[in-house]
């Protein structure tokens, strides 16, 4: 992609209502804008972000044996009803009438909705087990939307779904996800902790949240000195020692991350979802719900990923893998940011930009996302400046002093010091 034809327009101030590190250098770089409280667009470069983290997300759940499928964002008030749900949601549904004044709800979560399906499909224990997820549009009626994309009231959510003839086939996938959780996040360059969790107005028998500590996060986790135990502590409350081993616990925020529910059969008994046994006798099916905020995910990645000058971005989840940056200049520095049309000589820019096309062309062809800047208007130090903001892993780097050893400057966003590498040696650092 070349950077002149990029449609972004990075900024040196943040937004006022920032609140958050992520929130800022978000909105800075252009990857999101906020239209009004609590909603967010998703601009070119946020979106490919958004994208790289949704792929992740279906490629491991497709290793789980899940099946997708995409549900209404408009739900039966009906639905809600048989599970008592309708009133007592929290936070409260956003609720509408069509010109029928017929009413309904922007659905905040899908577990009317899957059992509905589940329940005119499902009829013998030889259906059973299988798995459902999607990745969708969800709406909360936050009382206040905070953080930038950590708390806002329009999202997108990863919901994965499963049916089970009994617990204990149940428990088994629980914890096939619990670790496919571990995996994603390690994938997104986060390293989480797993804790006892409240259920809420979800519920179930058991619930557990993976948290990133941060001090940006809105959650209070209670972590043991001594044994493995972690705990929210809205389920637990203020403890000092823990319930396992009387070790003294300790409080940190955190940022929620994801969360899974053993929901066992709440939703198949208010639902009528139910399957005949080996006996002919019907019995509830039993379910689970597993869930990751995608936005909530990129902007944790932020918050954990970034210094003084902006975003660095983990290599799976980045936008592009490289920045290509001209300078056609023979008195370009690493350290001197001078405008480009105090050294610029006409007979200089055709050889320097030559190589960069050269090379940018090169890259594309070995399969390499690429971000060239080749932008005439800009000087080195705008130009530096907007690749430290975005974040790419790996800034490459084709001037005149370059050239002249036959080479190429290499820095990667998380160091600090420039490498002079050969142009043969390129895919050794980008690859």
């Amino acid at each position: 992609m070349r950077q002149s034809q990029l449609f972004c327009k990075t900024k040196k101030e943040a937004p006022k209502e920032a609140e958050t590190i992520s929130h800022e250098l978000l909105a800075r770089a252009d990857f999101i804008e906020q239209t009004i409280s609590g909603v967010y667009r998703f601009l070119p470069l946020g979106f490919k972000v958004f994208k790289k983290i949704e792929r992740i997300i279906r490629e491991e759940m497709v290793n789980l044996g899940a099946q997708e499928l995409y549900l209404p964002t408009l739900q039966n008030k009906q639905l809600w009803l048989k599970t008592n749900r309708w009133q007592t949601i929290d936070p409260p549904l956003f609720k509408l009438k069509d010109r029928h004044q017929k009413e309904m709800a922007l659905g905040s979560t899908h577990e009317e909705e899957i059992t509905d399906i589940v329940r005119k499909r499902i009829k013998s224990y030889q259906d059973l087990p299988f798995y459902l997820f999607q990745i969708q549009d969800k709406f909360r009626n936050e009382m206040r939307s905070s953080g930038g994309l950590l708390r806002t009231r329009e999202f997108v959510m990863k919901d994965l779904y499963s049916f089970h003839t009994d617990e204990k086939d149940l428990i088994e996938f629980y914890h096939k996800v619990r670790k496919s959780y571990f995996k994603i996040f390690k994938r997104c360059g986060l390293k989480t902790i797993c804790v006892e969790a409240s259920s809420g107005t979800i519920g179930g028998e058991l619930s557990e949240e993976f948290m990133i500590l941060s001090e940006a996060g809105e959650d209070r986790v209670l972590i043991c000195q001594k044994c493995d135990f972690s705990a929210n502590v809205e389920k637990i409350g203020n403890q000092k020692l823990c319930p396992k081993c009387k070790g003294n616990l300790v409080k940190k925020n955190s940022i929620e991350v994801g969360h899974i529910f053993n929901l066992g059969t709440k939703y198949s008994k208010a639902m009528g979802a139910n399957y005949q046994d080996k006996d002919g006798k019907e019995r509830p099916i039993v379910m689970g719900c597993y869930g990751i905020g995608l936005p909530r995910l990129l902007s944790t990645i932020v918050e954990v990923y970034h210094d003084e000058k902006g975003i660095i971005w983990p290599k799976e989840v980045a936008p592009f893998q490289v920045h290509l940056i001209q300078i056609p200049s023979p008195a370009y520095s690493g350290a001197k940011m001078k405008k480009r049309t105090e050294f610029s000589s006409p007979e200089n820019i055709p050889k320097v930009k030559k190589a960069a096309e050269k090379l940018y062309r090169d890259l594309l062809k070995q399969g390499i996302e690429v971000l060239y800047d080749d932008r005439e208007d800009k000087s080195v130090g705008e130009k530096f400046a907007d690749a430290d903001l975005i974040g790419i892993p790996t800034r490459i780097v084709v001037s005149e002093r370059t050239l002249e050893k036959n080479c190429i400057e290499i820095k990667k966003r998380n160091e600090t010091k420039t490498k002079l590498t050969k142009m043969s040696q390129i895919r050794k650092y980008v690859g």
